[in-house]
């Protein structure tokens, strides 16, 4: 379940100051505050506000030195203030708060959702269901696929500027690769140099999530046919369907990066392969795959710049959360696999 657990110790904010502010934006929120913290993330940190029976969600980016564009609250904010009312698994965003003075970054608060994620081993909940990893997974797709298919109008029209998305994201993480790296790697240069030779004319623009996985999906116990929930909405724009698509394939089980030993393993257990997540989003939503292979390279060349972002962070001594020490090998792995794709 989506359990929150202690506050890690150098993740601390300024509690005091957070309560005092929030009773006075959000007046229905009475009480003592009480913060627990929920751990799964690897970047931005989020937190559970009680006050009473009322619960809410914060969310900030990490500490230390943020790289340009990445872990943006007035994004996440914008999106989720408008996108529950025409998508239910976004949840509700209440307040966007700018003030750096109140916990030291800017931060949002939003709805507090209950109920399953998955992480790599298949919960409790779910074993003994026929079929569910990939029910699972068509719950996953069918869900991006609804997101995909959403008419873009009022509102909505404001969150983005899908003309030109695929350049500036090309000519974006270019310049974050740079920031972050450690040490040269040709793998990046040669994907960053294929793709703009081989950029696909997007064939629609939609509402991409940007970072869909599955343990950024939450379902209820014993129901792996639906996503009742999705998190992580701070890189979510208006754009080309498929490189959202792409990112979801990057994250999913695949036979050339499990050779890699010690390398984190995202999914374990019976899931269909890539195939299946394909039919079924072509399915679901119509679009052509014929340049797919362009996005998954694109997605795990992306993948390699967060990655190396995380690494960096623990390499300036910005984090010192263990698991980020690994994440140089990631980057190099998924810049290998990558270039398999373009």
């Amino acid at each position: 379940m989506d359990q929150a657990n202690a506050v890690r110790e150098t993740e601390q904010l300024n509690w005091e100051n957070l309560e005092a502010y929030l009773k006075n934006a959000l007046p229905d929120l009475t009480g003592k505050m009480e913060v627990a913290q929920f751990h799964g993330g690897h970047a931005n940190l989020t937190y559970l506000l009680k006050f009473g029976d009322q619960e809410r969600v914060l969310r900030r980016p990490p500490f230390g030195k943020i790289a340009p564009g990445a872990h943006s609250m007035k994004r996440e904010f914008r999106v989720l203030s408008q996108l529950y009312q025409h998508f239910p698994p976004a949840p509700r965003a209440y307040l966007l708060c700018e003030d750096t003075e109140i916990i030291g970054a800017p931060f949002i608060i939003m709805e507090r959702c209950h109920g399953v994620v998955i992480r790599k081993k298949l919960p409790e909940e779910f074993t003994n269901i026929p079929n569910v990893e990939e029910r699972i997974a068509n719950a996953m797709i069918r869900a991006q696929a609804d997101l995909h298919t959403i008419k873009i109008t009022g509102e909505l029209e404001k969150l983005g500027r899908p003309d030109g998305f695929l350049t500036r994201q090309l000519e974006g993480w270019e310049k974050r690769w740079n920031l972050s790296k450690t040490t040269e790697n040709k793998n990046m240069d040669w994907i960053r140099d294929a793709l703009a030779q081989n950029m696909p004319t997007p064939q629609t623009a939609s509402i991409i999530h940007n970072d869909l996985k599955l343990d950024n999906c939450q379902f209820q116990p014993n129901d792996p046919d639906k996503v009742t929930a999705i998190f992580d909405w701070d890189m979510a724009t208006l754009g080309d369907p498929l490189a959202d698509f792409g990112v979801t394939l990057s994250y999913w089980i695949d036979p050339v990066t499990a050779k890699y030993k010690n390398l984190p393993v995202m999914l374990v257990g019976d899931y269909p392969p890539k195939e299946f997540l394909k039919e079924r989003y072509q399915d679901y939503t119509g679009f052509s795959l014929d340049a797919i292979k362009w996005y998954e390279s694109f997605s795990f060349w992306k993948l390699a710049i967060i990655a190396q972002q995380l690494y960096k962070r623990y390499v300036d001594g910005a984090t010192k959360d263990p698991r980020m020490a690994f994440f140089g090998k990631i980057a190099e792995v998924m810049a290998e696999r990558g270039r398999m794709d373009v």
